[in-house]
């Protein structure tokens, strides 16, 4: 009896301590449910200075941005939403989807992405970019494959063509270089999802169950990079992690909305990513009804 409530204590007190140290945030709209299940997962970054990056965004920015789509029948959908995609934002002037972020944090972020999708957002997630270094650290690395030569001064990242064992700093410059790739966000994209099923392969509880040190680091780690809706906790989030899994498997969707061009200019804003007006609305009905077939989907124009 000891032993079983030695064996039960110490998942139950990991969790509850994990979910005493979750931070967060008013970031829902409070809009009228849609079928299924929608998560909005970014990844942020704070510019404390007050500069101006090459987006037009001061401040805070978001620069990965994804809507995970759990149907009530159908495959799950992981979609990655390009920073640049030119888009309507509540209160403002038609802006990159970044500039929502920046504008007015993530409860404006929700409404955007809500008007744009169609979707609800259930549950908001937010990992602080320079987190990712820790959390990479934490799990002992990662393994991750680019297929081309890469020196990128802006991320920092520096490649040889193939797969390789990497730690948290150069794990966040994988995520991070968009100059350098001639697909852009569209390969950025790939490239973090790339990174969180690296990470997410690596925190399998069959692969930590014997590591009680691991697993506070993890929790520690993660816990202190992460920002969720309020209402959101722990047990959400590992319904979100089963559900990032089922999309990047088999029987799951990935990919961006379909995009129209890379390189739209509606004047103001600079060069933006424009979705496909004709073919995006019904997409997203698709993903909301789960009657999309597994498989990518979008990616660059024309593929």
């Amino acid at each position: 009896m000891i032993v079983v409530a030695l064996l039960l204590a110490w998942p139950i007190g990991l969790t509850m301590w994990a979910n005493g140290k979750v931070q967060h945030t008013s970031a829902l709209s409070g809009a009228a449910d849609t079928p299924g299940t929608t998560y909005l997962l970014t990844g942020s970054d704070s510019r404390a200075d007050g500069a101006v990056g090459e987006d037009g965004t001061e401040g805070a920015r978001t620069d990965t941005i994804l809507v995970l789509q759990v149907p009530e029948s159908g495959p799950v959908a992981l979609i990655s939403l390009p920073r640049d995609t030119y888009v309507d934002i509540p209160g403002h002037d038609a802006a990159k989807l970044n500039a929502a972020f920046s504008w007015g944090q993530a409860p404006l972020l929700v409404q955007t992405v809500e008007g744009m999708t169609g979707l609800t957002v259930d549950h908001y997630a937010e990992i602080g970019m320079a987190g990712v270094e820790q959390i990479v650290n934490a799990v002992g690395g990662v393994n991750l494959c680019h297929d081309v030569a890469v020196n990128d001064p802006d991320s920092g990242m520096v490649w040889t063509p193939g797969c390789h064992d990497v730690d948290g700093a150069q794990a966040l410059s994988f995520a991070r270089m968009r100059k350098a790739d001639p697909t852009g966000d569209v390969g950025r994209a790939d490239r973090q999802r790339q990174l969180i099923s690296a990470v997410m392969g690596k925190v399998k509880p069959t692969s930590l169950v014997f590591h009680p040190g691991k697993q506070v680091a993890l929790v520690d780690a993660g816990t202190a990079a992460l920002t969720v809706s309020d209402g959101t906790g722990i047990v959400d989030m590992g319904k979100l992690a089963l559900a990032f899994r089922a999309a990047n498997g088999p029987d799951g969707i990935t990919g961006t909305p379909p995009i129209k061009s890379l390189d739209y200019r509606p004047g103001g804003v600079g060069s933006t990513v424009q979705l496909d007006p004709d073919l995006t609305p019904a997409f997203w009905v698709a993903v909301r009804d789960g009657s999309l077939p597994p498989g990518p989907v979008g990616g660059m124009p024309g593929s």
